[in-house]
């Protein structure tokens, strides 16, 4: 687990690489897809907590400019790229007038942690932990940067579905897409995982922790408690000179309740 790669973010935590084995586990082939959301809101009557809040965050590009006064309420400060949109939610991700009729097979975003674990637990899975994500995500593969290798773009291929351009304004959606795009889009990893990079971030069971050694590590879990659950995988937004956490050790984190238009989520079973 983890990377000892120079242009890691040391705040995150990311390193030493460290010896983990897992117990045999499945893993989903795609991430949870609106489709597949759809079928657990029909059954349940659940109630995501940007239905209930009544508000979620959108890229601010995402947003037809006609109607941005009408549709932000606020900004973030730090990140006013990301614009608060009373109505937005999974199954309206622009918020009021827009839908997921023609997204069913894109994951399903504006999902908080909360929301994928009742979704999981719905499907009689679980959320992956951290180390089990990443060692699905790694494809076989041993301390390389991305599911495929080393190098981000091999034969000048876009192999993911991350910004290319000048963030945040200019993206010039070389890879063919300039937001989150179907699950199916790119080859799959070495193990049969389809858009594990790039695309949408995925929760983890796994509250955030950034202080790790490099004793072995079976099953590892993560700390009992905390403040913010782990995310993995980078999304649409991710590009090398703001986040280049696309990487497959690469990670970061959000609290439970939090969600916006590039957060999703898979699940595992430990029934194999």
């Amino acid at each position: 687990m983890g990377t000892d790669y120079a242009q890691a973010f040391p705040a995150d935590g990311e390193g030493p690489v460290r010896p983990a084995t897992l117990s045999p586990f499945r893993i989903d082939t795609f991430p949870v897809t609106n489709r597949d959301f759809a079928l657990f809101v029909e059954d349940t009557g659940y109630r995501t907590e940007s239905e209930i809040f009544a508000w979620s965050f959108v890229f601010w590009m995402h947003l037809p400019p006609d109607r941005l006064d009408e549709l932000v309420e606020d900004t973030v400060a730090a990140a006013p790229w990301w614009c608060k949109v009373p109505g937005a939610d999974w199954s309206h991700p622009e918020g009021p007038g827009s839908d997921v009729a023609a997204r069913q097979n894109h994951p399903v975003v504006h999902v908080s942690w909360n929301d994928a674990a009742a979704y999981a637990a719905w499907a009689g899975k679980s959320l992956p932990t951290e180390a089990q994500w990443e060692y699905a995500a790694r494809g076989g593969l041993d301390q390389m940067l991305y599911p495929w290798g080393d190098d981000l773009t091999p034969d000048n291929k876009h192999l993911c579905n991350i910004w290319q351009g000048e963030f945040p304004r200019v993206d010039t959606a070389e890879d063919g897409f300039a937001g989150a795009c179907p699950v199916d889009s790119f080859p799959p990893n070495g193990f049969g995982l389809h858009s594990i990079t790039g695309n949408v971030w995925e929760w983890c069971a796994d509250w955030f922790y950034t202080t790790f050694d490099t004793q072995p590590l079976h099953d590892p879990t993560g700390p009992e408690k905390g403040q913010a659950k782990v995310m993995k995988g980078g999304s649409f937004l991710c590009h090398a000179s703001y986040c280049n956490r696309y990487r497959v050790a690469a990670r970061t984190s959000n609290t439970p309740d939090s969600a916006a238009s590039n957060i999703g989520f898979r699940c595992v079973s430990a029934n194999v």
